[in-house]
């Protein structure tokens, strides 16, 4: 009897500590997307957020946490949940409807064929990720304007921006990463990125915990040793090694000198100018025989 009571009493403090690790976790994350909101003033009174569900991890925590915040925000907003089913061969079309049912979020399922077209186009082997992600844009970005979306929340993290700029740099020569917030080209759609300031291991412990019903992206995830994977085991080794290293690179990002770098077009340096004074000499003669 006393071995039952122990293990009970064991059971408790765990189920108790994981209680308080997770409202550590919700909190901090909470904490992250509140200031990337303000930061870049993602959110304001009376937009109409479409918050873009693929089924992995990032995007459901990004939901979640988004629903929280407009609990308690200063701002009223409206949350439209929109998927993109690409037809990929066995995506589970019920997973994601049933979810937003269960949690009463009103919600869209756009429906177009982007495999086929990716299929055709990349040879097998390439990466497809470019392709893919320009045309469920090209799709989101028409519908947001059909639905007078205001802003379009897309589940980025701190991790991705980071991956992405080093991409950027050694395979495209250019030093550019994901903006937490970007108005399109054609100036018809504002982008947001909510969990900017988020970290990769936190929402990855948030989905675990709150049990998201994840669904793999099988047309690019199945694909091995693609550039932004060899980007992440980069970042994690020098994160093992130099601890804190990711979170100031991810400070640079924040803290440009354009006048430090070499791009010509983001920085007059064919127009600097010499800004001297003129000195009156007599004033070093002076000086020069108090020093004798």
């Amino acid at each position: 009897m006393l071995s039952t009571d122990n293990q009970a009493l064991g059971h408790s403090q765990d189920s108790r500590k994981q209680r308080l690790e997770f409202n550590k976790l919700q909190k901090r994350l909470r904490r992250h997307v509140g200031e990337a909101i303000a930061d870049y003033n993602m959110i304001e009174d009376g937009d109409k957020v479409m918050v873009c569900l693929s089924g992995g991890k990032d995007s459901y925590a990004m939901l979640d946490i988004l629903r929280g915040l407009q609990q308690s925000a200063p701002v009223q907003f409206e949350i439209v949940a929109v998927n993109l089913d690409q037809k990929q061969p066995g995506f589970p079309e019920h997973i994601l409807p049933e979810y937003l049912d269960s949690i009463g979020v009103p919600y869209t399922i756009l429906e177009k064929d982007t495999y086929s077209v990716v299929k055709s186009v990349i040879p097998e082997g390439k990466t497809t990720c470019g392709l893919c992600s320009r045309l469920r844009r090209g799709t989101l970005y028409g519908y947001a304007q059909e639905i007078g979306a205001t802003k379009i929340a897309l589940g980025h993290h701190r991790d991705d921006i980071i991956e992405t700029m080093f991409l950027n740099m050694f395979y495209n020569g250019k030093l550019k990463a994901m903006p937490p917030k970007l108005l399109s080209d054609d100036k018809q759609n504002i982008v947001i990125r909510p969990l900017a300031y988020c970290k990769e291991s936190d929402l990855i412990r948030y989905a675990d915990a709150k049990e998201f019903p994840i669904i793999p992206c099988n047309l690019c995830g199945s694909q091995e040793n693609l550039q932004r994977q060899v980007i992440k085991e980069m970042l994690h080794g020098w994160d093992k090694q130099f601890p804190g290293r990711i979170e100031t690179i991810f400070s640079s990002i924040k803290n440009v000198a354009p006048s430090q770098l070499a791009d010509a077009e983001l920085f007059d340096f064919k127009g600097l100018q010499l800004g001297r004074v003129e000195v009156d000499d007599s004033l070093f003669q002076r000086i020069d025989v108090v020093n004798v």
